[in-house]
C-alpha cells in the first residue's frame, strides 16, 4: 500500500471516531437534560414555608382569566419576592429535580396558581400521574392564562409554557398526555402555588 492510501485510510478512521464520540456526547447531553423526563438534579428546590396567615390568598377577579394587564417587575423586585430556588426556576427557566417538588404527588382538590403573580393556571381535576416526577395536567384553566413558546435549548425542540401575566417559566407541554386533550403540561412545583378547595 502506498503512503497516500495509508494516510487517507488513517484520516478516514480518525474522522469516524471523532464523529462517533461527538454523536455519543450529544446523545448523552440531550438525554440527561430533557426537562420533565430526566431523573438527574438540575436545581435543588426547597419549598418555601407558607405562613398560616397566607394559606389562602384573597380572591381577586383578575386572577381568574388573564385580562391583558402584565405584571412587570425588576430583577431585584422578583428576587425580594421569591426564594432563590423559585427565582431560578420562574425567572431563569430552571428545572427542579424529578420527584422533588412539593406538588408531584398532591391529589387534593383545589386550584394551582402562578407562584409569582397568583394567576389561576390549573384545576386539580385536570391533574394526572404522568410517571415523570413533575406535576402534570392535561389542560390549563383558561388558554389565555398561559403562553406557549418554541424552545430549542439543549438541541431539542420543545414547547415552553409561561404565565401569560408575568412571563414566569412554568415548564413544558408535550403531546403525550391523556384524553380529552392528549396534552401533558409538565410543570415545576416551584412555579405553582396550590390552594385547597
Amino acid at each position: 500500500m502506498n503512503l497516500k492510501a495509508a494516510r487517507a485510510r488513517n484520516y478516514s478512521m480518525v474522522m469516524k471516531h471523532i464523529l462517533f464520540f461527538a454523536f455519543a456526547l450529544i446523545s448523552v447531553s440531550m438525554f440527561s437534560t430533557t426537562a420533565c423526563q430526566q431523573k438527574t438534579a438540575v436545581a435543588e428546590v426547597t419549598p418555601s414555608p407558607t405562613p398560616k396567615s397566607e394559606t389562602k390568598a384573597a380572591a381577586n377577579p383578575s386572577d381568574d382569566v388573564f385580562d391583558g394587564n402584565k405584571v412587570v417587575k425588576t430583577e431585584a423586585e422578583w428576587k425580594a419576592q421569591l426564594t432563590a430556588d423559585e427565582f431560578h426556576i420562574l425567572r431563569e427557566e430552571g428545572t427542579e429535580p424529578a420527584g422533588s417538588g412539593e406538588y408531584a404527588k398532591t391529589h387534593d382538590e383545589g386550584t394551582y396558581y402562578c407562584r409569582a403573580c397568583h394567576l389561576k393556571l390549573f384545576d386539580s381535576k385536570t391533574k394526572f400521574e404522568s410517571g415523570t416526577g413533575w406535576p402534570s395536567f392535561y389542560q390549563p384553566i383558561n388558554a389565555k392564562n398561559v403562553t406557549e413558546i418554541k424552545d430549542t435549548s439543549y438541541g431539542m425542540e420543545r414547547i415552553e409554557v409561561e404565565c401569560a401575566r408575568c412571563g414566569s417559566h412554568l415548564g413544558h407541554v408535550f403531546d403525550d398526555g391523556p384524553k380529552p386533550t392528549g396534552l401533558r403540561y409538565c410543570m415545576n412545583s416551584a412555579s405553582l402555588k396550590f390552594e385547597k378547595k
